[in-house]
């Protein structure tokens, strides 16, 4: 093998190595935005809440609130979505609060005050952990007990309802597949490159709760091709819901037909009166 050949595979190696880690920093800094900072609490809402620390089964501390409405109310897990922290949820609370809910929120890993850092593994984990510390509760019932995941949020939710008993799902503007969401953010990235599945697609067809699938015909950031692709795989029972908004704004441009659609679906299964 000639010198000026092995120069050049040595150069498309060292390209090749390059490429991958560029990718890897890159889908970490696109899939996980966290912040630090708590910009305000449910006081800032006159809520009691519970500020609490829950324990993952690989030993890391996550920073949750709980917030009650009452003992005889359904129960709902707050999956967020990929940037900022719990602190930017009042909004949404007290959405479900205002409904009759009581709520638990909490900080994947990495993110607010909660230890470590998030993976896609991490994360799945730690879903897990808000779940079973439910359960310790003698103030929820267990059969009314659903989960909300708001776009990555949703895709924790699917694999959460693979893994526990939960009586609904409603999963908000959220994607079918780690690999799709890569198509779209970065059409020139080969698909075998992104190395988070997220794999809400493969995972829904194993879902036979009911489902509520909410997503905007604006969604700037989760196309709605991609929440409607998520949707058409899932079992039944399921239901769609189109509003308008931006990505993080139909609940205020669309507040009345969210609530309405919210509230027939949780009503009919008895986890608000």
């Amino acid at each position: 093998m000639g010198t000026a050949l092995m120069k050049t595979i040595i150069y498309i190696i060292i390209l090749v190595i390059l490429l991958l880690i560029y990718v890897y920093h890159l889908e970490n800094k696109t899939v996980f935005a966290p912040a630090r900072d708590i910009a305000s609490t449910p006081a800032a809402l006159g809520f009691p809440f519970e500020d609490l620390y829950l324990t993952t089964e690989d030993g890391v501390k996550l920073n949750a609130w709980f917030i009650q409405s009452s003992p005889q109310d359904g129960t709902l897990i707050f999956l967020h979505g990929n940037a900022g922290n719990i602190g930017d949820r009042l909004g949404k609370i007290d959405f479900f609060h205002k409904m009759g809910l009581n709520i638990l929120i909490f900080d994947y890993r990495g993110y607010g005050k909660s230890g470590g850092y998030p993976s896609e593994k991490g994360i799945y984990s730690d879903a897990r952990a808000a779940y079973d510390y439910l359960l310790t509760r003698q103030d929820v019932d267990p059969s009314r007990l659903g989960a909300y995941g708001g776009s990555l949020g949703g895709v924790v939710a699917v694999n959460l309802a693979t893994q526990r008993r939960l009586a609904c799902l409603i999963i908000d503007s959220s994607f079918s597949s780690g690999q799709d969401m890569a198509k779209h953010i970065f059409p020139v990235i080969p698909g075998f490159l992104v190395r988070k599945k997220l794999d809400a697609i493969g995972k829904i067809k194993q879902v036979g709760i009911p489902k509520l699938f909410i997503h905007s015909i604006e969604d700037e950031i989760v196309p709605l091709a991609l929440g409607k692709k998520l949707y058409a795989a899932a079992i039944e029972p399921k239901r769609f819901l189109e509003i308008v908004g931006d990505h993080n704004d139909g609940y205020l441009r669309d507040g009345e037909r969210i609530r309405d659609g919210i509230s027939q679906f949780l009503k009919e299964l008895k986890l608000i009166n």
